[in-house]
């Protein structure tokens, strides 16, 4: 390799560590809002409505380590926010048989109907935050961070 490659490689590779930062960055700054948006307006937490989301977006419902597995977290973090939803009435939680251990979770009707609600204005919060994306934009940078997660699952 030459100086050259190398002074270019630099470059390259100095360009892409403000890339990663500036994603970063970016990210903390939305999810910061979003977290937020969420405390002010339904007195609730962005964890929270991301259980909320595995368990709508599974029609049998899932056990909590599933719930964690998905959600990439402890079953620690899990279990709080699930004794929570199920006192509210939001979750239904279900021993399985045969199993002393694991419990089925799933929402009730009243908490898909509450995380309905959550998911439309969670939403328009990102529709207004990233208003100056433009849609080739936004289909540009998916296709650029899927670039990403294609090359690190390899």
């Amino acid at each position: 390799m030459t100086k050259l490659d190398k002074k270019v490689l630099s470059r390259v590779s100095k360009d892409r560590l403000r890339t990663w930062l500036k994603i970063l960055k970016t990210s903390h700054l939305i999810e910061k809002q979003i977290k937020e948006k969420f405390r002010d307006e339904y007195n609730t937490t962005l964890p929270r409505f991301d259980v909320m989301s595995a368990l709508y977006r599974s029609n049998n419902g899932l056990k909590m380590n599933e719930i964690s597995g998905v959600l990439k977290v402890s079953n620690g973090n899990i279990t709080g926010i699930i004794d929570r939803l199920v006192k509210e009435g939001n979750v239904l939680r279900v021993a399985i048989e045969g199993d002393r251990r694991s419990s089925l979770v799933s929402l009730t009707n009243k908490g898909k109907k509450q995380f309905e609600e959550y998911a439309i204005a969670h939403e328009s919060w990102i529709n207004v935050m990233l208003k100056n994306v433009s849609e080739q934009d936004s289909h540009l940078l998916i296709d650029l961070l899927d670039s990403i997660s294609e090359i690190n699952r390899s």
